[in-house]
């Protein structure tokens, strides 16, 4: 029996980034991965964390007001956005330790549920300590889609060229060719 293939646009972003893309517009209205039958397994096999966290409704609850806080960081920044992410962030914790081939560094989270949540408020700091300004919105008003720009010049502006960046300029051609 196959598994169910992510239907999302945009898959592959940073963490936090592909949490908050479980969200996405299509051509017929507004999508959620999250609200879907076995949404959260395919998000979770996406992301790689099938193995690290359970499919139940305490993972799901806690990487939904994760999604929330992290959307509402990056519209706003409101402050019970932070707090937010903060509650999310106090759920865990990394351990250093000596293990057999050296130095290890363990996540532990108070439980296996919250481990996905807390990985993407984790990675959204180092996302922000590393370079902030890559953390993008795509460029189409009508794409809720967010990246984080890796390109050599950080001009990136589209979710991605095959949708967002072509409707674009078939758009401005179009508008060229009417005022003609």
């Amino acid at each position: 029996m196959s598994r169910p293939v992510d239907p999302r646009p945009l898959i592959g972003e940073p963490l936090p980034l592909d949490l908050m893309n479980t969200r996405w517009m299509g051509d017929d209205g507004p999508y959620d991965l999250l609200a879907m039958p076995g949404g959260l397994g395919i998000w979770l096999r996406s992301a790689g964390l099938a193995g690290v966290a359970p499919d139940t409704p305490e993972t799901l609850d806690a990487l939904l007001v994760t999604r929330a806080a992290l959307h509402e960081l990056a519209e706003t920044g409101a402050e019970h956005a932070r707090e937010q992410l903060n509650a999310t962030l106090r759920h865990g914790r990394f351990r250093r330790r000596l293990g057999e081939d050296g130095p290890e560094t363990v996540i532990e989270t108070d439980t296996p549920g919250w481990r996905p949540a807390w990985e993407a408020a984790e990675h959204y700091l180092r996302l922000l300590e590393t370079n902030p300004s890559r953390l993008r919105r795509c460029a189409n008003p009508e794409c809720v889609l967010r990246f984080y720009d890796v390109s050599k010049a950080g001009a990136r502006r589209w979710c991605s060229m095959a949708t967002c960046g072509n409707r674009s300029k078939y758009r401005a051609h179009h508008a060229r060719a009417q005022s003609r």
